[in-house]
């Protein structure tokens, strides 16, 4: 059985966008969302600033990880290259990452819960699927790609979020207030967005990268400078794609 049903998003001022899209199928009505979010952004803050992270901070994440896509990789340069005289933090090729969800710090999970909790995610009832990664938007840290279709996502933090429920885990945000992004540069001042949002509007008429998810990654997170890096606790396979019924003669 595979999982159908796709939690309610909440209006959450501490996400970005506040608001989910309309749809969560349709890219063009992600996209543009994300876009007009971006546009209506005046300060950008510096990523950098969060009180509790350190260099020796550690913490399980679960993530979807894209090393061997050159097309995405081949995009994100791109358009790192295009926007590198605002000075940001580019993430690097081997950094790309979607953030599904917190699982919690190193020293407050143990490895028998992590145990566990792998266990019950190799039997999350959710298939493979299909993304595409459509330059470009951001955010009040960072410059992303925006993610389409956001529904199969969303039903994947639903069943991660479940799975660290069950092992008691501490988890993260709950799934109500999940934004799916791939940030492509941080930034790492304050300052006006107007320049940032001019730069990108630049990068916009770029076509999308197809995505294909077959895995996601338990890691283990920590900040390295001005990027995060990680070790892969376990990559676990999602269940093969239903395929179509052939049509009836």
């Amino acid at each position: 059985m595979r999982s159908h049903v796709t939690p309610e998003l909440d209006v959450d001022p501490g996400a970005f966008p506040c608001a989910p899209p309309a749809d969560l199928d349709d890219s063009a009505v992600i996209v543009e969302h994300d876009w007009r979010s971006f546009q209506a952004v005046e300060r950008m803050s510096n990523h950098w600033d969060r009180p509790g992270w350190s260099n020796q901070q550690r913490t399980y994440y679960w993530m979807l990880t894209f090393s061997n896509s050159a097309e995405l990789l081949h995009r994100a340069e791109h358009c790192q290259e295009a926007l590198q005289h605002l000075g940001m933090d580019p993430v690097p090729a081997d950094g790309l990452h979607v953030t599904m969800l917190r699982v919690g710090a190193v020293d407050q999970v143990s490895q028998p819960q992590i145990e566990h909790l792998l266990n019950l995610g190799e039997k999350m009832p959710v298939s493979e699927f299909q993304l595409l990664a459509h330059p470009l938007a951001g955010s009040r840290g960072a410059v992303r790609f925006s993610l389409s279709p956001w529904r199969p996502l969303i039903q994947l933090h639903a069943a991660l979020s479940a799975c660290g429920q069950q092992a008691r885990i501490p988890g993260g945000r709950p799934t109500s207030a999940f934004r799916p992004h791939l940030g492509v540069a941080y930034n790492n001042q304050e300052r006006s967005a107007a320049p940032v949002v001019d730069a990108v509007a630049q990068l916009r008429s770029l076509p999308p990268v197809a995505l294909a998810i077959r895995s996601v990654d338990l890691v283990e997170l920590r900040r390295q400078g001005r990027s995060y890096r990680w070790e892969t606790a376990r990559s676990l396979r999602l269940s093969p794609a239903t395929p179509l019924s052939a049509a009836s003669p």
